[in-house]
């Protein structure tokens, strides 16, 4: 999967010097300042731009930091979605999770309590204000579910052109277990009713700011599977031989259903 790195992440907040040579994300209308294709994505330097800003996060021995656009470099901006294609995959990683805190940092510059601009705190990765109130990166958790039926794994489509076999998935709401929402989004999803919920493993998803949990179940009673038509356009049942996709090695629901495929999880 996409935090799947050959080196080590190091996420706690420290108020570390850049390097010449550490990285900076520069975020404009959600696209980062990038250079290189999909096959050899590069982030600038904090020498190429002048300097930096926040401490981020650290990918190796590299620092990454937060600065604005500046300097020089042959550099443009990429959407997520071609961050989430790049090589190698330590820069798609880093690129998703720099995205993550950038926006999240945008979204905090004012206080929603009283109104009043925001400020970093010294000791911690948080926004303060005067009025007491602290802010902490935002992080929604989500579940990807594989239903389980007769030998088969119900797969669905979102409802847009592009949309590819995936798995049900949705946000746990406000006082519900990650259980619960399993059982609650595959009964609005699909009308499917579940049981024997099993947790699988989980995700850091930097494209919508989300922590993944992955969870497999089984369907009961009816096995007809129902979309609403609006979310969704489409359900089935698929056997493991049905399945002509391979895993991407970046995404939580296509390492669950190459999982199936395999007959590891049955």
């Amino acid at each position: 999967m996409i935090h799947e790195i050959d080196v080590p992440f190091h996420n706690q907040y420290s108020p570390l010097p850049p390097r010449d040579t550490d990285l900076v994300f520069c975020l404009r209308e959600d696209c980062l300042l990038c250079a290189g294709g999909t096959g050899s994505l590069r982030f600038p330097t904090v020498g190429e731009c002048g300097g930096a800003g926040t401490y981020l996060f650290s990918v190796g021995d590299t620092r990454c930091f937060a600065g604005n656009v500046g300097g020089s470099g042959d550099y443009r901006f990429v959407s997520a979605s071609e961050l989430r294609r790049a090589r190698p995959q330590k820069a798609a990683f880093a690129g998703l999770t720099a995205r993550h805190l950038l926006r999240w940092y945008n979204d905090n510059r004012f206080c929603g309590r009283c109104g009043k601009p925001m400020r970093h705190s010294d000791t911690e990765r948080a926004m303060v204000c005067g009025c007491g109130n602290t802010v902490y990166p935002k992080i929604c958790p989500a579940v990807i579910v594989g239903i389980l039926h007769d030998g088969k794994i119900c797969l669905t489509k979102y409802n847009r052109p592009t949309a590819r076999w995936s798995l049900v998935a949705g946000y746990t709401e406000i006082g519900e277990t990650a259980e619960q929402t399993v059982v609650r989004e595959v009964r609005e999803e699909t009308g499917l009713k579940v049981t024997d919920v099993r947790y699988y493993t989980s995700q850091p998803w930097g494209l919508s700011g989300s922590l993944l949990l992955g969870y497999f179940c089984r369907a009961e009673g009816d096995p007809a599977i129902r979309v609403d038509g609006e979310e969704l356009k489409e359900g089935r049942w698929f056997a493991p031989e049905e399945i002509d996709f391979e895993n991407d090695g970046f995404s939580l629901t296509r390492e669950m259903i190459d999982a199936f495929r395999k007959k590891a999880i049955h």
